[in-house]
């Protein structure tokens, strides 16, 4: 059973990656602009049973780019990568990859044809 303490941390610290997710975010920051400790955080989390932080982060940050890539293709890739919080296009590649099981030009490619086709 999830505290009210800690649901309440586990909701605040999942708004303020969606607020924040294109920024270098980490455990331990996330903690201090929540005015808690890294353990208490992670601990809201896991009682939560959500994932961890990392998870919500790479979930956050794979929906922005998911959307970015087809509703903006005059965006470059690694420009999008960049948007959503990532240092470089190859390691935004492999996580994109990992996450929906093609690279984001694929990605946007289907996506664009899947627009034309009204579907």
């Amino acid at each position: 059973m999830v505290s009210d303490g800690h649901r309440d941390l586990h909701e605040a610290a999942r708004a303020y990656v969606a607020r924040c997710y294109a920024r270098p975010l980490t455990l331990a920051g996330l903690a201090r602009a929540l005015a808690t400790s890294p353990r208490v955080l992670q601990r809201a989390y896991e009682q939560a049973g959500a994932g961890g932080f990392s998870e919500d982060l790479r979930a956050r940050r794979m929906e922005a780019a998911a959307t970015l890539l087809a509703e903006q293709p005059s965006i470059a890739v690694r420009d999008v990568a960049r948007l959503v919080g990532y240092r470089t296009g190859a390691h935004f590649a492999r996580a994109f990859g990992r996450e929906y099981g093609v690279v984001p030009s694929q990605f946007r490619l289907r996506a664009r044809r899947a627009r034309s086709s009204g579907g």
